[in-house]
């Protein structure tokens, strides 16, 4: 009997990373933080306007959507890629700095997959976790663990789940301290914060900005982003990504999605109202809640988290259990100021009796 292959110890020691995705078709989606309400109809139109038989047959052509994300973002052509969703900015940004036994810096709780390529890699990860109570960004801690080994600090700015955010000044005193390091911003709820470092990339040369369209813009199953740094390290990334990752049904979506500036603006600022009726909402039933500049509120459901979600899916409305990471705590997404009525109502009918 032929002997069984091994893996790399990195993917040995790694534990498997299940979203949980299925099963969420008609209800209403409060838990990952997606648009609730859907893309552009302009995008629709797009595709099918482009779509025919010949066309999926074709490689895809990048010329139109580099061209429309160069003008959306202000940057030259020089200075990014597009991307298969974000996963793919922070795989390519691994894979092209970070070699076994690097030191990498991640924050905990926060978007898994920093973790995930990080280990994969088989990098030292680090992870600084938030500050306990208020959940505040922990800038001294973080600047603390920077070492002369330190090859890439992966920091979600708003953060994914606690919703806690940093301003660009503290941005540039990692920068400052870690210079040998890849530094990356993801700002995949830029659009609900407004603060972005793309206007650094100029000045800091370890700099890396990624984006997303998977949640203002309603594109999450065309999985598309971006990753932004100075030329020559765009350069270094566009060697180390597959040449065709970015499917043609996102390049033909993407100029569609960022010419309709008004469908983002105007689900945005209803996002942003939803946020501050959760708050609102929140604060009358004394419920403990974070701070949040992205799409969605951090509540502490305490031993009822469990039972709340199951709750609630049973009636048709989804929001996340992050216990696992913070004991007692979920995240809902915000919405529309209808989504956020109907989750309260929900919401009433089952707390009182978990």
């Amino acid at each position: 009997m032929a002997e069984l292959l091994k893996p790399r110890p990195a993917v040995t020691r790694m534990a498997p990373y299940h979203p949980p995705t299925s099963g969420r078709e008609g209800k209403l989606r409060l838990d990952f933080n997606e648009n609730t309400i859907g893309c552009s109809p302009s995008v629709i139109a797009r595709l099918r306007e482009r779509l025919a038989e010949p066309t999926l047959a074709v490689y895809p052509e990048y010329e139109a959507a580099r061209a429309a994300a160069a003008g959306f973002l202000q940057l030259e052509d020089s200075q990014f890629l597009l991307t298969n969703g974000t996963d793919e900015a922070i795989q390519v940004l691994i894979n092209t700095f970070v070699e076994d036994n690097d030191e990498a810096i991640v924050l905990a709780p926060s978007y898994a997959m920093y973790r995930f390529y990080a280990d994969l890699a088989g990098a030292i990860v680090r992870a600084i976790p938030y500050r306990q109570g208020a959940l505040d960004f922990p800038l001294e801690e973080l600047l603390a663990a920077i070492t002369p080994q330190t090859r890439a600090i992966l920091i979600s700015n708003p953060n994914n789940p606690t919703g806690s955010w940093i301003e660009l000044d503290s941005v540039r005193r990692i920068l400052e301290a870690a210079p040998r390091a890849a530094v990356l911003l993801d700002e995949a709820y830029f659009e609900f914060c407004g603060i972005t470092a793309l206007g650094l990339i100029a000045a800091y040369p370890n700099l890396f900005v990624s984006r997303t369209f998977s949640k203002a813009y309603g594109m999450a199953a065309l999985r598309l982003g971006i990753l932004a740094s100075q030329p020559r390290n765009a350069a270094f990334c566009r060697k180390a990504q597959s040449p065709y990752s970015v499917n043609l049904l996102a390049a033909i979506a993407l100029p569609a999605a960022i010419a309709d500036a008004e469908y983002v603006r105007s689900y945005t600022e209803a996002a942003l109202s939803a946020r501050q009726l959760l708050e609102s909402g929140f604060r009358q039933r004394g419920i403990r809640h974070w701070p949040s500049r992205a799409n969605f509120i951090l509540f502490d459901a305490g031993t009822k988290a469990i039972p709340l979600r199951d709750a609630l899916c049973a009636r048709g409305i989804l929001v996340r259990d992050r216990s696992y990471e913070l004991p007692g705590t979920v995240r809902v997404t915000a919405g529309t100021p209808a989504q956020t009525e109907a989750f309260f109502q929900a919401f009433d009918q089952v707390w009182p009796t978990l």
